[in-house]
């Protein structure tokens, strides 16, 4: 136990004296964090969209009322088609919603038969696809709520419930998955940088020649990058939390506790790495290969 404690208050020092761990254990993880909340999201808010309004009718008045009273679209109103095609070619407006000039007479005329044209610009099919189901959501509630206003019979409605994400933003999903990657990095990559450059400088056959078992060594490899990890997966979650406003419900032990039995097997994999590949340049693109772009991946 003697000879453990001493090489892992060596391998402690090692640590804070080491500038590159430093970096990557304490400066890499917010920036990841940073760039996943902020310059990678899902969200589709404030499209630029519009509506050309062929109909003079006050159905057709009030549908365009509803698709500029909502939140995460900038209406752009026009009377033409012309108008609007030449704003989506030229990319000032992602899609536009076509209300022709027979949709009061259809509407009137029974359920089923008030249509509207929904045009997107799928140069970009992800926004092409949110957009669209904005415009026909919009449209859908609004039909729904016509028909009631004007005592139509009942018709059969679908009332959806998203769980865990109420509002479907995808900062939720992406930084926790950011978390996981941090501590994919800590463990895997960190552990074979500075294992192989200990293999590149020699130190560390004067470590194995030392009086200290291979569990000892192997051990006193492992605890402080251990900790180090924790302490790193911990402030990521208290920024997730505090500052980009990421609900946790449930226990932050039971976190720590699951996320602990996670960076174990990370960090048996980058000290394999380090043994197989012993120089830098090799450890870190085997670590990439094997477990930074997995857990990019799959978070």
């Amino acid at each position: 136990m003697r000879r453990l404690r001493a090489l892992v208050r060596k391998e402690a020092y090692q640590v804070v004296r080491d500038p590159a761990a430093l970096l990557i254990a304490f400066v890499l993880p917010p920036i990841m964090m940073f760039l996943y909340a902020f310059a990678v999201s899902l969200d589709v808010e404030d499209v630029r969209v519009g509506v050309v309004l062929e109909s003079d009718g006050a159905a057709a008045q009030s549908l365009a009322m509803a698709f500029d009273a909502t939140p995460f679209l900038r209406v752009s109103p026009a009377r033409h088609r012309e108008e609007v095609e030449h704003k989506l070619v030229s990319g000032k407006l992602r899609a536009f919603a076509v209300i022709p000039a027979d949709f009061e007479s259809r509407l009137l005329a029974g359920q089923g038969l008030a249509a509207i044209q929904i045009v997107t610009d799928a140069s970009n099919p992800n926004t092409a696809s949110f957009t669209a189901n904005y415009l026909q959501g919009v449209f859908s509630t609004w039909l729904s709520s016509a028909d009631n206003t004007a005592g139509s019979p009942a018709r059969l409605e679908v009332e959806q419930r998203f769980w865990f994400n109420p509002e479907l933003r995808s900062r939720q999903v992406l930084v926790p998955g950011a978390i996981a990657i941090v501590m994919t990095m800590i463990g895997t990559l960190l552990t074979a940088l500075v294992m192989s450059r200990e293999w590149e400088r020699g130190t560390m056959e004067a470590i194995l020649a030392t009086p200290a078992s291979m569990a000892e060594i192997i051990l006193s490899k492992l605890l402080p990058y251990f900790v180090l990890g924790g302490v790193a997966t911990a402030g990521c979650a208290l920024l997730a939390v505090q500052f980009f406003g990421v609900p946790m419900q449930g226990s932050f032990a039971a976190l720590m506790l699951i996320s602990g039995v996670f960076l174990v097997p990370a960090l048996g994999q980058g000290l394999l790495i380090s043994t197989l590949a012993r120089n830098q340049f090799l450890a870190s693109q085997l670590a990439v290969l094997s477990g930074f772009l997995p857990a990019f991946l799959l978070s």
